[in-house]
């Protein structure tokens, strides 16, 4: 696909998403998800195309603001590590022979 059709299609994205934005179909929260992937995905091909810095920063970038989605996720997670810990230390029987 050469550029002018590369941008012609993108135009007609842009449209198409703010004629719905128009009517009330809003893709916000899908959109503000998806976007630190798209800029990992973005990195690796950047990384792939000897660009390393530009790919490198990119999918830093993506991997942070996954990281910031996830936030809460990775808290329970680690929450749920320290009461499985914390029951298992409790649990542990230690028989000294004296």
């Amino acid at each position: 696909m050469d550029g002018k059709k590369a941008l012609g299609v993108l135009l007609a994205i842009v449209g198409g998403l703010v004629v719905l934005n128009f009517i009330g179909v809003h893709f916000g929260a899908i959109f503000g998800f998806l976007f630190p992937f798209i800029l990992i995905g973005l990195g690796v091909v950047g990384w792939k195309n000897d660009k390393k810095w530009i790919g490198g920063i990119l999918a830093a970038i993506g991997a942070i603001m996954v990281i910031g989605k996830f936030s809460s996720l990775i808290m329970l997670l680690a929450a749920i590590g320290v009461i499985v810990y914390g029951v298992s230390l409790i649990k542990k029987r230690n028989y000294r022979g004296y």
